[in-house]
């Protein structure tokens, strides 16, 4: 019988807009009590996370020996620096979304996700291989900002790739 894997991701790992700070040991006994889980991510759900606080979290978090990720917002400016703090920290997954969309319904002021071309190409500009089209993605972006008919939180759809 085949198995489906599990991944699981916990929501507000480092801040609830209802509780506050979110005590990282309180997220580690969560991921350590998920041993169905194949993946774990760590959701920035409203973000308030900054590199530090996601390094060592995906550190913390990456002992339990399975695959490690974050999925991170750019609500205040700092969800780049934390997806290279979650790789440096051993995270092999990082969620992202084109253009940036995205938001938390719990946290009105939230804005999205970090945008997956931009973070791609920054991967790609450093030598990290992802597969993915990156001219083809610029394309997807481009056009929903004319579905959307307003610019995205996203970089690169505008200034086009370098070299």
């Amino acid at each position: 019988m085949a198995t489906v894997p599990v991944t699981v991701t916990v929501s507000c790992s480092w801040g609830c807009p209802f509780e506050g700070e979110v005590d990282p040991a309180v997220v580690a006994d969560l991921c350590e009590r998920l041993a169905a889980a194949d993946e774990l991510v760590l959701a920035d759900t409203i973000g308030v996370a900054t590199p530090r606080r996601v390094e060592r979290l995906v550190e913390r978090v990456s002992i339990l020996g399975r695959p490690v990720g974050a999925h991170l917002h750019n609500t205040r400016n700092t969800g780049y620096a934390c997806a290279w703090a979650a790789l440096a920290a051993g995270a092999t997954i990082l969620d992202a979304s084109i253009g940036g969309l995205g938001g938390c319904p719990f946290s009105p002021q939230a804005t999205g996700n970090i945008a997956t071309e931009d973070l791609l190409w920054q991967l790609e500009r450093d030598g990290i291989a992802t597969g993915i089209d990156l001219d083809a993605l610029l394309g997807v972006s481009r056009w929903l900002e004319t579905v959307l008919g307003h610019p995205l939180d996203g970089q690169l759809y505008r200034a086009a790739p370098w070299p």
